[in-house]
């Protein structure tokens, strides 16, 4: 075998021993890297090559540098017996600097650190799902509650034919519609909690069609019917949706026309410019990524503050949907529409992103309709030393945010605190 394939079989196994040390699923880890996750799952298990390019992407999503993914498996463990000791409380100090010392000597009880380090980090990440799933899942709440009214409407209906009275033809007609609607929509939410329940014993779970369609993003978008990551109905038809909005947002502002304008590398002139909306703008360029918005991603919520769509940035604390950082600007712009908010942000792993947050308002149906607000983030890698100091220190959700003295904290978080 060439040099060149043993570098890229290293490379793979490292890319896992990377991810598995940090218990992040695939499905987020090659989200972040713009592929799918089948195609991370080939690369972790040596049946792709890895080009530069994507060692980088990938080393971006796993914050590590692209040298300790490419060098030897020394480097990796190294990395691992550090991560383990940024995890431990503050009152435990251990001597960071000596741990290529302690790998040398002790391989073995290195070897062990790493492992316990991993299975509790994998334990936390696992009480986090459970505590998730039993807890705060209205999905699995709702489509429990579901089945049972199809299924009761159903029992209910065929009842009433079973009676074998005298029913009039057009009553017979109505009932034999509300069974086939109804069996319909049991079918459809069966497949959907099947798929919701089998998906907790995968490995790298996906939980929701929100998710699914997040993964289907992720992956380039592919036709909805041959796309894997759709794997239920509502998925598919969210997925449709989206289709249907990026073809008019595209028609709208053509790639071409974006491609010039980001050059100015700021979305308010860019808007100007354009004379186009600036929403239109930040998310365009969030699905576009010129040159300057390679690593953008786009969060957005409707009026209630639920999160409607997630595009992540590299790096970028998310959890899982239903749940959010309260600090976040996303959400500070719903009580001012229309006025762009830009802000710095930090992330508990130290990194430091630029945000830029607008709300909306419109009335689809007019005057005598709802008002109907839709705020949204785009987000951006900050440049290293641009800042002194970030505006905001954020996290992903409570539940899952190691700082212990936040302000903003409404419940206990279940993960060591810092």
């Amino acid at each position: 075998m060439t040099q060149r394939g043993n570098s890229r079989i290293l490379t793979g196994t490292r890319i896992r021993e990377r991810r598995l040390a940090l218990s992040r699923r695939q499905a987020d880890v090659a989200r972040a890297a713009g592929i799918s996750a089948a195609y991370l799952n080939l690369i972790e298990h040596n049946r792709r090559p890895v080009g530069e390019h994507l060692v980088l992407r990938l080393a971006a999503a796993l914050d590590v540098s692209a040298t300790e993914l490419a060098e030897g498996r020394e480097e990796a463990q190294i990395a691992a017996l550090r991560e383990a000791a940024v995890r431990l409380p503050d009152n435990v100090a251990p001597e960071v600097d000596q741990a290529p010392e302690l790998l040398a000597r002790f391989p073995g009880w290195a070897a062990a650190l790493i492992a316990t380090a991993r299975r509790a980090d994998a334990l936390e990440r696992q009480l986090v799902t459970l505590s998730d799933r039993m807890t705060q899942d209205p999905y699995l709440l709702t489509t429990l509650h579901e089945v049972l009214s199809a299924v009761t409407s159903v029992r209910s209906t065929a009842s009433i034919l079973a009676e074998g009275g005298e029913i009039p033809p057009d009553w017979r007609a109505r009932f034999h519609a509300n069974l086939d609607a109804d069996s319909l929509r049991l079918s459809s939410t069966a497949q959907a909690l099947v798929a919701y329940l089998d998906s907790f014993e995968a490995q790298d779970a996906i939980f929701t069609p929100q998710e699914e369609v997040e993964a289907w993003l992720a992956a380039g978008a592919p036709p909805v019917e041959a796309a894997d990551d759709l794997a239920s109905d509502a998925a598919r038809a969210l997925a449709r949706a989206h289709l249907l909005r990026m073809e008019e947002e595209r028609a709208a502002l053509p790639d071409a026309v974006l491609a010039v304008a980001a050059e100015d590398h700021d979305p308010l002139r860019m808007a100007a410019r354009l004379r186009q909306p600036l929403d239109l703008v930040m998310r365009r360029l969030a699905v576009l990524k010129p040159p300057g918005f390679e690593a953008a991603g786009l969060l957005v919520c409707d009026g209630s503050g639920a999160l409607t769509l997630r595009r992540p940035a590299p790096g970028f604390p998310l959890p899982r949907p239903g749940d959010a950082c309260p600090l976040w600007p996303l959400f500070q712009a719903l009580a001012t529409p229309h006025t762009a908010i830009a802000k710095v942000v930090e992330a508990p792993s130290g990194r430091r992103f630029r945000t830029l947050s607008l709300a909306t308002r419109h009335q689809p149906l007019g005057t005598d309709g709802p008002v109907l607000t839709r705020a949204q983030m785009l987000i951006l890698p900050d440049d290293p030393g641009a800042s002194a100091r970030p505006d905001l220190l954020i996290g992903p959700a409570c539940r899952i945010c190691p700082r212990a003295d936040c302000a903003a904290r409404r419940e206990p978080s279940i993960l060591a605190t810092a």
